[in-house]
Parts: structure tokens; sequence; C-alpha cells
């Protein structure tokens, strides 16, 4: 059912693209009515506006706190054009047909840390009770919470020689309830944590279809909303999958904090299998892929630069009988041509995030209907104590490269790592998930062997994500002529696998820090 605006309230706190509406109002005839700051935007572009004082007979109050809430407003919104219409015109309301209201921002104000007592003037209690109306009376009312809702409105009217579609107010509906639950879940979240019980009140925006979950027997499908999401930012490609977003959040996280130089992780099944920093992006590509380039078939990788196209280079993207089958690549940004050479490979998937981005936020996980958080793993050792075997001058950068990638992998988790000059390190073995860190080493040794060649292993460290329960470990490693083993400590038998250290000739290296990842 198409109805005409004649009459509407615009009061914005965001005001991007409040002129390009009012404009549109204007031209199919529509009075505005507007408060403060909205009132002199719309002014200053020439737009013929009235102060909502001119509803209800009253001046804004209290520093702004009261504007629009009065019951002529409120009644000019609610009442039912078809049912009111009399009982409305003697007690002389006049109907609003358009409702434009974003929020005072709350949640920014809360991140700066202002106090409460301040905090508090960034409460909106007008604009909710606005939408929240107006939403109601969706068979009449047109309600815009969000500025992106305009251009679709503005095409509509006209389209429409100013009138708005049923389909359009209801889906606007919508979104304006959206819009007040998840202000009003900031709002008592934030006020929980400062009284010492917190809570969360999750909100997340329409679901997505997944083609399915992780197998395809299974239905899935995705509910973006708790930060920036990967979704937003696919350039190209196939849609995402269940499997490759869990595998890209993995990737994210094993470039997180690797530096100097450009990090690039090549991720399957949840775990970084090749790791590298290179001077250049194309450079750690290549040492990344040679750390497992079997397992790298079909893989995700990540970037911590944005890439041109010289940088995709080891990938041969544009010769179909070279090219090395990835699913997704995830970097801070792509270049025109970098996309442009991705197309040859059309079910390649590129996608904008960036890892500092993502350890920003709370992890994550829903266990048995339970919300579990909590701060992500981003502590390295600080500090490093020789316990055993020979003394030798700790590469601390190589040392964090390999605990950065060991706390990537899920646990029990052993890790191979080597320092090929000045500015190249690179991960040579892995071994991830097992149930002993026994097996876990050999696999990690296995991987690299095949990498390097057996008996060239080299100047390696090793590193554990927690401490060795018994010497077998260290012996294991010690047998494939592994010198350095960093390792948190505090097993009960920690005397015992130093012992072993010293019998074996690996310097031992306790770093204090865990490092499971389930």
């Amino acid at each position: 059912m198409l109805l005409p605006i004649r009459r509407a309230l615009l009061s914005v706190w965001d005001k991007t693209g409040l002129l390009p509406l009012a404009r549109c109002l204007v031209a199919h005839g529509v009075e505005l009515y507007s408060t403060g700051g909205t009132r002199a935007a719309l002014e200053a572009d020439g737009l013929p506006v009235l102060d909502v004082g001119a509803l209800h007979g009253r001046p804004e109050a209290f520093g702004g706190r009261m504007k629009t809430l009065s019951y002529e407003i409120a009644a000019g919104i609610l009442f039912d054009r078809r049912r009111d219409a009399e009982e409305a015109a003697a007690l002389g309301i006049g109907p609003i047909d358009l409702v434009a209201v974003n929020l005072y921002p709350f949640e920014a104000y809360r991140d700066r840390g202002l106090p409460l007592p301040e905090l508090v003037e960034y409460i909106d209690i007008g604009g909710p009770t606005l939408l929240r109306a107006a939403a109601k009376n969706f068979n009449s009312v047109v309600t815009l919470a969000d500025p992106t809702d305009y251009a679709a409105l503005i095409a509509e009217l006209n389209e429409n020689n100013g009138c708005s579609s049923l389909s359009t107010r209801r889906r606007l509906m919508g979104r304006a309830y959206a819009t007040t639950a998840r202000y009003d879940a900031a709002i008592s979240d934030h006020l929980a944590a400062e009284a010492g019980a917190p809570t969360r009140t999750l909100r997340f925006g329409p679901a997505q279809p997944l083609r399915y979950g992780e197998n395809p027997h299974q239905p899935a499908q995705v509910f973006p909303g708790l930060g920036p999401s990967p979704l937003d930012g696919v350039l190209g490609g196939k849609a995402l999958s269940y499997n490759n977003l869990l595998d890209v959040e993995a990737a994210l996280g094993a470039i997180a904090g690797q530096g100097p130089g450009v990090a690039v992780a090549v991720v399957k099944h949840g775990n970084p299998c090749g790791l590298a920093l290179a001077p250049t992006a194309a450079e750690a590509l290549e040492l990344a892929w040679q750390g497992d380039p079997v397992s790298a078939f079909g893989s995700v990788i990540s970037f911590s630069t944005p890439l041109e196209a010289a940088d995709l280079a080891p990938l041969h993207l544009d010769d179909k009988s070279r090219r090395r089958f990835v699913e997704v690549l995830v970097a801070p940004a792509f270049s025109a041509e970098a996309v442009a050479l991705c197309a040859h490979h059309k079910a390649l998937r590129l996608v904008t995030a960036r890892a500092d981005e993502q350890s920003a936020r709370p992890d994550h996980r829903i266990v048995m209907g339970l919300l579990l958080e909590q701060a992500r793993d981003l502590a390295i050792a600080d500090g490093y104590r020789h316990e055993a075997g020979p003394a030798q001058i700790l590469d601390e950068a190589l040392a964090a490269f390999a605990l950065r990638a060991v706390r990537s992998v899920k646990s029990n988790a052993i890790v191979l790592a080597r320092r090929l000059d000045a500015d190249r390190l690179q991960l040579v073995g892995m071994g991830a998930g097992q149930p002993n860190r026994v097996t876990a080493a050999a696999l990690a040794l296995a991987r690299a062997q095949e990498n390097l060649g057996p008996g060239a292993l080299g100047p390696v460290y090793a590193a554990s994500d927690a401490f060795l329960p018994f010497r077998d470990t260290l012996d294991r490693l010690a047998d494939a002529g592994v010198g350095l083993l960093l390792q948190p400590g505090g097993s009960i038998r920690d005397a015992e696998v130093a012992a072993a250290a010293n019998e074996r000739g690996v310097t031992l290296v306790l770093t204090g820090i865990r490092h499971f990842r389930h």
C-alpha cells in the first residue's frame, strides 16, 4: 500500500546523508520539523524547516534533555490513521508520516572511558521513544534509524511521487527495533559491568545462508554482529563457507603481532601449516608455502600487509598449468591489479581484514548453550630463563616467532622454526591437536625432515605450547638433532626434564607462559 509523506520529523546525531534525504522530501512537498543541530544543518542548506516546538508549543529545555518528548509529537506518530482520524482532528493532532532519528553515540563515549556522571548525558531518551513509536505504527509511518537506509527510500519516493510502500515501512520497522535493542543492550551491559556483575546481551544481524556447515549434510547460516566481519570485505570469488570463516579467523591469529617484516600464514583446518616473516610479501608467501606444500593445497592464506599483484607471483594465478590452488586470501587491502589477477582463479575468495582488529576483540565460543568469553592469547614471554643444557645467546626474535606460531596451533602442539638470514624466519615443522606431546613432536619432526632433508635440521628452535610432563618429548627432539627447546615449565617433573636436557645437550629455555588452544 502506497502512502504519501506530508510531514516529517528529522532529529539526527549522525548527519550522514541528511541533506539529500531532506532535499528529496522537500521536493515532494513534505513539511519538515527538526531540532537543534539538525535544524541548523537544514537551514544552512537553504531548506525550509520548522522547529519541533511548533508541534507542541514549548521550547527545548534542561540543556537539550527535553526536545521531542511530548503528547503532541507522540500522538502525531502513533494514532491509527483509519480508526483514530476523527479523534486526532478533535484533539488538534496532525499526523507525522516520517521519523528520521539516530541516537546519541553512547558506545563511542563509553569506549572513551567517560565516567558515568558524564556518560549518562549520551543516553538517548527521546530518540528511542520516537523510533519505537514510529515503528509500531509502520502501517502509516516511515521509520529511519540508520543513514544507510536513506538512499533506498529516496529512490522509492522519487519513483512513487513521494509515496512509501508498505513493504519498505515493514522492513524499516524491523531495523528500528533492532537499533533500539542493541542500544539498550549496550547501556545495560556497561552498567552491569560497572556494578561488578557483567552481563552479555548479544544481538546479531540478519542470518546469511552458507552453502552448508562443516559437512554437506549440515545446514548452516551466519549471523553478523560482534564487530567488523570478514563477510563485509569479500572482493571476489565464491561466497565464504562455514569452514572458510573458521580458517580466516585462524589465519588472522597466526600473523597477529609478527614482525618486523611481512608475515604470511598458510592455514589448513584451523592450523598454520606454513608461516614466515620476510621483507616482502612475495618472499614470505613462498617461504610459508614451503613449510608444508602438500597441506597448503586448498588453504587460506593471510598477509599482514596490503597486496599488489606482484606479491602473489608465487601462486601463479595467471597460469592454470602451474597454479597453486588456494581457497581464500586475506589481507588488509588488495590493489585493483591484484583483484584482476585473482579473477583468473574463479573460485578464489579475497577478504579484506586486519589481524589487529581481530586481536582487539574478545574470543567467544558458545558451548552447550553457554557463552564462553576470554581475552585473546596475545602474551609472549618478555623474558627467558636458561634452565638447562648448553648456554647460548638466544635469538629472541626467532624465539618470539616460534612462540607466536605455537600459540596459533591447536594443542597439544610442537613447532619447529628457523632463521634463514637477518630478515627471514620460517616455520619448518608443526604437530597439532594431538592427545600427547610426543606424537606432536614426531609430526613436527617428520614435516621438518621432509622439508629440509634427513639429518639436515640445522639450528632450529622447537617450541611447546605447554610444559613437558615427562622427558620423552625432549628425547624425541634431541634424537632428531634439535638443539634448543622453548617451553613454559611448571611441571612437577621440571627437574627430570632439565636433567634430560643436560644429558642430551639440548638448551632448555623456560618462558613461564602456556599457550593452550583447544
